[in-house]
């Protein structure tokens, strides 16, 4: 997996951007997904197999049970994909991992956290048009028939209408999907999410086994503060990406911090 150290400012720029260009729309369209972490030691795990124990078989009560007492108009649709991303959405733990796709949404996320601030961070950068190709045929089908590059809950629905029709579909890919929007959250954050045939699958070990599907971009802990003060003037703050009270207090606490040594 390729792995560059960002120098500068610009440098970092050029290096979220890369490739970025398409001849034939002669626009510039990546064909990147970005997730941002505070640190080089954090990994790939989805927060259900953060849980520990036996996190495979706690799975469907986790997702049973959130559909069983949340309200019924909690979700835009009743099948089990609008369910995953609204549970998901609010905290539960999910084989769901979160991408995005703005870089700079990304640098927020590695930048969030000035505790952080003495030690480096990390970009991650997967080239989701590439991963397509290794999707099962009933799933890269129905992408090429819609003309899209990540499904979408609904297309996920025709295709495997339940979590275990979907663990059957194969064992060797990855499908980025994005949520419906649920809220100002989801499309300020331009968010989607990964999903693999299984709740044990780790998607940096996968990445691991198909070079040129990732990069990783290492954020220097000298350099966070710089980045963090210039996406606060491009207003890529918690104001915006959590929108409502809580989002505005925590920008402000960041923002009027001291900087400390």
């Amino acid at each position: 997996m390729d792995e560059i150290r960002a120098e500068s400012w610009a440098h970092l720029h050029e290096l979220l951007f890369a490739d970025s260009w398409h001849e034939g729309l002669a626009r510039h369209r990546s064909d990147f997904v970005f997730r941002g972490e505070a640190s080089t030691g954090a990994s790939l795990a989805t927060s259900l197999q953060r849980l520990g124990g036996d996190f495979a078989e706690v799975e469907r009560h986790l997702l049973r049970n959130f559909r069983k007492y949340a309200e019924r108009d909690s979700v835009p649709r009743d099948d089990v994909w609008h369910w995953l991303a609204v549970a998901k959405h609010h905290g539960l733990s999910t084989r769901l991992l979160d991408w995005t796709y703005s870089p700079y949404v990304a640098l927020h996320f590695a930048t969030a956290l000035p505790a952080n601030f003495g030690e480096d961070g990390l970009i991650w950068m997967v080239d989701f048009v590439k991963t397509n190709r290794l999707l099962p045929d009933v799933v890269r089908r129905a992408l090429e028939h819609e003309g899209m590059n990540a499904t979408s809950a609904d297309l996920l629905a025709e295709v495997a209408p339940t979590l275990a029709a979907f663990d059957r579909l194969g064992e060797d890919f990855v499908v980025f999907f994005e949520p419906p929007a649920l809220d100002e959250r989801i499309v300020n954050q331009y968010a989607l999410f990964s999903l693999m045939p299984s709740p044990r699958a780790r998607m940096d070990e996968w990445l691991g086994r198909y070079p040129g599907l990732a990069r990783q971009i290492v954020l220097p802990a000298e350099l966070k503060w710089e980045v963090r003060d210039k996406l606060d003037q491009a207003n890529i703050t918690e104001r915006v990406l959590f929108p409502g009270l809580d989002g505005l207090a925590t920008w402000l606490k960041r923002y009027f911090s001291p900087r400390r040594p």
